[in-house]
């Protein structure tokens, strides 16, 4: 159970965090894309939770469920999705994407706005990166949890599509976090990542660790974040999609491309 001080430092990332999405993001709606833009090349990237699975035969068919890294915000050429799926694109072309990430998701909103429109488009990829704004609203981690557990069960039961989860990024040294409150927002996204990676494990889900490259990489790097100081900038979404490249080139049975 939360103790006294820690309600108090989550109100004030909740009431903080949800004055940066008002000001940083507005929603985007969903979009479905067919593009034929050369790749990007890859780097190695972190080891993830799945060590074979299986390939996927021919063209992919990629939904994208998430907050606003997927859709883009803050970057000129798109956020990790558009980038990972220019890859695809190389390797498997007549591929497609649709791209259901909306700026200031929760769980609650992949829940009632992402999932079911994702189900529909009988995905063979799906990637998940969520739980930012979680931590932004003050939700707790049980309810965190709770809805992590239904969308990733849905998607189990219902599709038979590969799934990558991506954890939380580690955003605490983004200018506009004041200071004060960066040490328990950072213990709050270390707690929820514990949370996605032992409920993706029990789904048999693969997991791409964002959350160690961005701990290592952005208070060095802070020409990462975008101009409002929150979001990713180009580079940054490009570093995302570099190091994830790998992870669902495996997947889908490119690896090494």
């Amino acid at each position: 159970m939360w103790n006294a001080r820690t309600a108090i430092f989550a109100g004030m990332i909740g009431s903080i965090l949800s004055l940066l999405i008002s000001l940083a993001g507005c929603s985007k709606s969903h979009e479905t894309v067919r593009k034929t833009d050369p790749p990007q090349q890859s780097a190695p990237m972190l080891p993830d939770s799945s060590s074979s699975p299986i390939p996927i035969i021919g063209p992919i068919k990629y939904v994208a469920l998430g907050d606003s890294t997927g859709a883009g915000i803050g970057a000129r050429e798109g956020g990790y999705v558009a980038r990972l799926f220019k890859r695809i694109l190389a390797v498997r072309p007549g591929s497609d994407l649709t791209n259901l990430c909306v700026s200031g998701a929760t769980t609650s909103d992949v829940l009632r706005n992402q999932l079911q429109r994702g189900l529909r488009e009988n995905p063979n990829l799906v990637t998940l990166g969520i739980g930012i704004n979680d931590i932004g609203h003050g939700l707790s981690v049980e309810q965190f949890s709770k809805n992590y557990e239904e969308i990733l069960s849905t998607l189990k039961n219902s599709t038979k599509a590969t799934i990558v989860v991506t954890n939380i990024p580690d955003i605490s040294s983004a200018p506009r976090i004041p200071e004060i409150v960066r040490p328990e927002y950072q213990r709050l996204i270390v707690e929820f990542n514990g949370e996605i990676e032992e409920i993706a494990a029990r789904h048999g889900v693969i997991v791409f660790d964002v959350y160690t490259i961005t701990r290592a990489e952005l208070p060095a790097h802070p020409e990462f974040f975008s101009a409002d100081g929150f979001h990713p900038s180009d580079g940054g979404y490009e570093l995302w999609a570099e190091k994830m490249w790998p992870t669902v080139a495996r997947t889908i049975g490119e690896e090494g491309r």
